[in-house]
């Protein structure tokens, strides 16, 4: 009998990521505070020492949420509570962000111009993952972002381990993915992230455990995901396991800092 040779688990890295969410003024326009936050604010977060990369995602201005609906889960992004962009910071060491702290002061007086409400969600060292799904020569041409919000009954460690052990296997498994990054967090906390004159307001049951960022050859690819066969799977397993699926479209991902180094251009 013969069998079909099973596909090597992708190459994964864990390195120690926090993610801060964003939302920009609304009293100018939207594209003033993005710009704003693509040009001066960037250059005071990639001076900060430490850091291993830095990338800003901007989520597009219309989002009513990508993932299909599923019964008693809350796949529609509420407006209120929609998200601008979220600002990806990954250390080089669990030391490193001490290192920051000149910086971080800067950024915490810059915010006032762009933002109107920031969240931190941090988590434990190893506790990303950077799944190497691309092939050799082969690039992201539109991605997905997807914040999820756990169960309530469902345990955090049991949670970690579900996103780690059975999602991101699944999602890695579809085949079609040119980027797979997830993050769990651990428990929100405003003093994390208490920034002045800028909204930390996050009810509990608005809270977020976990982030997948998905990234596909084209806007194309992305949309046959979104609508095709594997996503059903996914969604009877994650059912069980979140009372929440926000999952955006991304109009960009900016790179300003890679492999430790302050680029003298982001990289899309």
């Amino acid at each position: 009998m013969s069998t079909s040779p099973v596909a090597a688990p992708p190459e994964v890295k864990k390195p120690l990521t926090s993610s801060i969410l964003l939302w920009v003024r609304t009293d100018q326009p939207r594209q003033t505070g993005m710009d704003h936050w693509k040009g001066p604010h960037s250059g005071i977060i990639s001076a900060t020492p430490g850091l291993e990369e830095y990338r800003q995602i901007h989520l597009a201005e219309q989002n009513t949420g990508l993932w299909p609906a599923i019964e008693g889960v809350q796949t529609a992004i509420p407006a209120d509570r929609k998200i601008d962009g979220v600002a990806e910071v990954t250390f080089q060491s669990a030391l490193a962000p001490l290192k920051g702290r000149k910086q971080t002061k800067l950024a915490y007086a810059d915010e006032i111009n762009v933002f109107r409400r920031t969240l931190l969600y941090a988590g434990p060292p190893n506790s990303s993952r950077w799944y190497d799904v691309a092939g050799p020569g082969e690039t992201v041409g539109a991605r997905a972002l997807i914040y999820l919000r756990r169960r309530d009954g469902v345990g955090a460690g049991a949670f970690r381990k579900f996103v780690n052990e059975e999602l991101a296997p699944a999602l890695a498994g579809t085949g079609v993915l040119k980027e797979l990054r997830t993050q769990t967090f651990l428990p929100w906390t405003k003093k994390l992230w208490d920034t002045p004159d800028v909204a930390h307001d996050n009810p509990h049951d608005q809270h977020f455990h976990a982030s997948v960022s998905l990234g596909f050859t084209d806007t194309a690819a992305r949309g046959a995901f979104f609508s095709g066969n594997a996503i059903e799977d996914l969604s009877d397993r994650l059912a069980p396991q979140v009372s929440a699926i926000h999952a955006y479209d991304v109009a960009a991902a900016l790179t300003y800092v890679k492999d430790g180094e302050i680029l003298p251009h982001y990289q899309e």
